[in-house]
């Protein structure tokens, strides 16, 4: 026997208002806006109270909304682009050694320009045209 036309009717428009539901969800965590229930179905043009019975989408909205009050201001930052400890590591690692390579070259170029206002003096001093004196 075929199934009702309008438990069919009712199950599309369910999956239907279910994807729009999940695509504002993610348009808004791209953009960088908080994720909120109110901010979801204003986004999807559909109820908060319909939001609230889909269990899915509203511990989506609720993991989301925790990791922005998590991060603060920072929040403003979609999750699919947030950095990993292991990315902020090797940043950290690669800004010390650039760090230390530039101390070093400091250190030789401090040598370098005493040793030559050294020769520059002395060379005053043979001369005789010491600029102290």
């Amino acid at each position: 026997m075929r199934p009702d036309p309008l438990s069919e009717a009712a199950a599309r428009r369910h999956e239907l208002t279910r994807a729009r539901a999940v695509r504002a969800l993610r348009e808004l965590d791209r953009a960088g806006v908080p994720v909120t229930f109110a901010g979801v179905a204003k986004a999807a043009g559909i109820s908060r109270s319909w939001l609230y019975t889909q269990p899915d989408i509203g511990s989506q909205i609720r993991r989301l909304r925790q990791e922005t009050n998590a991060v603060g201001a920072a929040g403003a930052v979609p999750a699919d682009q947030r950095t990993t400890d292991a990315s902020l590591r090797a940043r950290l690692t690669t800004a010390l050694d650039r760090n230390k390579q530039l101390a070093d070259e400091n250190a030789r170029l401090r040598r370098q320009l005493a040793r030559a206002l050294g020769d520059q003096r002395s060379a005053w001093t043979r001369s005789g045209n010491d600029p102290r004196e």
